[in-house]
């Protein structure tokens, strides 16, 4: 069978040998450190981004920084600035990096990461990630996922993308990480493939044992990238944790939903343990 081209990310803007199941281990102590990612309009890995460089206090320096890590010649490719969608003021994150043609095998991609300066144990969380994405492609395509080849994941772009949010995650640390149920909505897709049904063919894999809840908006709500993420990153999926907040923003893509609530909110805090459900 011919090896077939898949896009893989559709547009809400706005992963051997590292196949490990990634631990987070409670730290010693008297409370949990909690982090929640509350969805309100979808997530994408731009908004994860933006919510996880704020929740580290990051700002655009730092995050070439660790950009550069993964290849010097990504140092300034990062952007992280103030936005506001209908006067509420958060934040957004973007990377300026030219369009590229090249379709990469996950084997592919996989070396990247592998062969990247980033730490290991976050190395490890962006080939879960990946490898999350060729599977949901596979199943989606009917071919093995080492015959998947991608477009735009398999571009620097949202490989700088993917390692960097779990560069980050790994820095955060949290003993509890939760998010939301996932707002879908109907509507149509525009990608490489032409016009597809929203959610995608591979978020719905992706999907799968992750709770949804309907969206007022229409169309593209959560990209392929986005679920892996969070699906990869270990998230538990339900109400607002038991916590303390210490530091909370609301982090933007660029779609913006005509009379639905836009944004996702992140906050990290803490929590008494036995308060905040099971520990990641």
């Amino acid at each position: 069978m011919p090896e077939q081209e898949y896009d893989h990310d559709h547009g809400h803007h706005h992963g051997h040998g590292l196949e490990h199941e990634h631990e987070h281990k409670p730290s010693h102590g008297a409370s949990l450190r909690v982090l929640t990612v509350r969805a309100l309009s979808g997530v994408s890995g731009d908004i994860l981004l933006a919510g996880l460089a704020r929740m580290l206090e990051l700002d655009s320096a730092a995050l070439n920084a660790r950009a550069k890590l993964i290849m010097p010649e990504l140092d300034g490719v990062v952007s992280l600035h103030p936005h506001s969608v209908n006067a509420i003021a958060g934040w957004q994150a973007s990377i300026a990096l030219p369009r590229q043609h090249a379709h990469r095998t996950l084997e592919d991609v996989l070396a990247i990461v592998g062969g990247c300066g980033a730490p290991p144990s976050a190395k490890a969380l962006a080939a879960k990630v990946f490898t999350l994405l060729a599977q949901a492609e596979s199943e989606v395509h009917g071919v093995p996922k080492e015959e998947v080849r991608f477009h735009e994941v398999g571009a620097l772009d949202s490989i700088l993308d993917t390692v960097l949010n779990c560069m980050l995650f790994d820095e955060l640390k949290p003993d509890v990480f939760t998010a939301s149920p996932l707002p879908v909505a109907d509507g149509a897709i525009v990608c490489a493939h032409g016009v597809l049904p929203s959610p995608a063919p591979a978020v719905l894999r992706l999907l799968a044992g992750i709770p949804v809840a309907p969206f007022q908006g229409e169309g593209e709500t959560v990209t392929p990238t986005g679920a892996a993420l969070l699906k990869g990153l270990g998230a538990s999926f339900g109400p607002w944790p038991a916590m303390t907040v210490e530091r909370c923003a609301i982090a933007y893509g660029t779609r913006v939903f005509p009379g639905a609530p836009n944004g996702a909110i992140f906050a990290l805090g803490s929590a008494e343990r036995g308060s905040s459900g099971p520990s990641r």
